[in-house]
């Protein structure tokens, strides 16, 4: 990119109208950063992995592609309420999350947002995400939404995260809830389907975060925060583990004869074996006393979920 020679400047009279622009250009990295700041207290990677639970639970519902509409406003409003959760959790927590390794890169904690304004946006991100589902889709979808960011910030993170090891399992149910919003969003009801999904990924919360807390458990130790993995010995989590991720994929395999073909039970049924046989890997590690190498299990913990739900949209085109 060239630029146009201008003539030098004269003392006294060129050299003040500079001082303006240049300020603007130390204003703009600045407004850029702030924006950042508020787009991560959304907590974007975890919505990414909300959204791929939404879609198919939509394909499912319509049995086939859902009306354009439908698909876009269902995906927006579910992004801005849970971006509205997730902002209002960091609110929440922003004092146990300047502790901890994990999440002390969070705006909050890195004091680039004020308390206020997470709030105000978390707010505001959770009544435009109602209004979005209830004015576009219906109130349903609506009820449904208000109640999953209400679930996720009052009962796991104010009330559950900080008094029982028990959090993530019942708190967890937040999570669970996009698949039971998109189908209402299709079909303007619920039906069995949608409550199975709901329970694949209810089973799944537990192995897939326990995990991560095995890796991070100095963290929350540190904070004060009784995951599992914080108070319980190696073995029982490894051991409960292996139980939530044989419940996972058994409730996965409920859905072949109620609601999809052939193909998604094959899918589902090798995806499950591979699950399954992480979590029993951690077992057998941990039992010998070595590095449980809990990461593994996440991140294929993640790709499980994602494939899974993908392949209940392939099973419903293929149909």
């Amino acid at each position: 990119m060239t630029q146009t020679p201008v003539a030098p400047a004269r003392a006294g009279l060129d050299e003040a109208p500079a001082a303006p622009r240049k300020a603007a250009k130390l204003r703009s990295p600045r407004t850029r950063g702030r924006l950042a700041a508020y787009v991560a207290l959304t907590k974007p990677r975890i919505i990414e992995l909300l959204l791929v639970t939404t879609l198919p639970a939509m394909i499912l519902a319509a049995d086939g592609l859902p009306e354009w509409w439908v698909v876009v406003a269902t995906m927006v409003g579910g992004t801005l309420a849970a971006g509205s959760a997730n902002a209002l959790n960091c609110y929440v927590d922003r004092d146990i999350d300047a502790l901890m390794r994990r999440t002390g890169h969070r705006p909050l904690a890195r004091h680039e947002v004020s308390p206020r304004g997470a709030l105000v946006f978390g707010i505001v991100l959770g009544v435009v995400a109602v209004a979005t589902m209830g004015l576009i889709t219906n109130w349903l979808a609506a009820g449904l939404t208000a109640a999953a960011i209400a679930f996720y910030v009052v009962v796991y993170t104010m009330l559950l995260k900080r008094r029982t090891a028990q959090n993530i399992v019942w708190g967890g149910a937040a999570g669970c809830m996009p698949v039971l919003i998109g189908w209402s969003a299709v079909t303007g009801s619920l039906a069995w389907a949608p409550v199975v999904l709901f329970g694949v990924v209810f089973f799944w919360t537990p192995p897939h975060f326990w995990a991560l807390a095995i890796r991070y458990r100095e963290d929350y130790s540190r904070a004060g925060v009784p995951m599992l993995p914080v108070v319980a010995e190696p073995i029982r989590v490894a051991r409960e583990i292996v139980v939530y991720a044989w419940l996972t994929v058994l409730t996965s395999l409920v859905l072949w004869p109620l609601a999809t073909g052939w193909m998604y039970g094959v899918l589902a049924l090798g995806a499950g074996a591979a699950l399954v046989f992480a979590a029993h890997r951690l077992h057998r590690r941990t039992a010998r006393g070595l590095d449980a190498k809990p990461m593994q299990l996440f991140h294929l913990s993640n790709s499980y979920l994602a494939f899974v739900f993908v392949a209940v949209a392939i099973d419903t085109f293929a149909r």
